[in-house]
């Protein structure tokens, strides 16, 4: 099994903001990250999920973790009610960062993940670090 946690950073909103995750597959533990000009934290917090999904397995177990309501939440439900509504939202509004839901809805589909929620700031050790990771990407600490 492996286990990701993943945050996203941005301290204005358009801002500078930054992604990182931490990928253990009971081996070795990897930490990646990244960061964009003129982006916003929710797309930080896609990101995240989206660059750890990258070059996992087919049949691998995934677990996920991130403290993101609108990642976690997302993927798990609203993005069946975005794929019937023709990338919709329930106030006949364009879904917001279509681009990204698609990739890692695909990803999603693909793998054999289980989503997670966290609460932030909480003394997880593992989502305290990689919130200070994905600061670091956004240069905001």
């Amino acid at each position: 099994m492996i286990t990701i946690y993943t945050d996203g950073s941005c301290l204005t909103n358009p801002g500078n903001g930054g992604w990182a995750a931490i990928i253990n597959d009971e081996k070795e533990i990897k930490k990646i990250s990244g960061s964009e000009k003129n982006t916003t934290n929710n797309r930080m917090e896609l990101l995240a999920p989206i660059n750890a999904l990258k070059d996992m397995k087919p049949g691998v177990e995934i677990k996920i973790y991130t403290d993101s309501q609108y990642v976690k939440n997302g993927i798990t439900e609203w993005i069946n009610t975005w794929l019937a509504n023709n990338w919709k939202t329930s106030k006949k509004e364009d879904v917001k960062n279509k681009d990204l839901w698609i990739e890692l809805y695909n990803l999603n589909q693909s793998l054999n993940v289980q989503w997670n929620w966290v609460k932030a700031h909480d003394g997880n050790p593992m989502n305290e670090e990689v919130d200070l990771l994905a600061k670091k990407a956004a240069n905001l600490d």
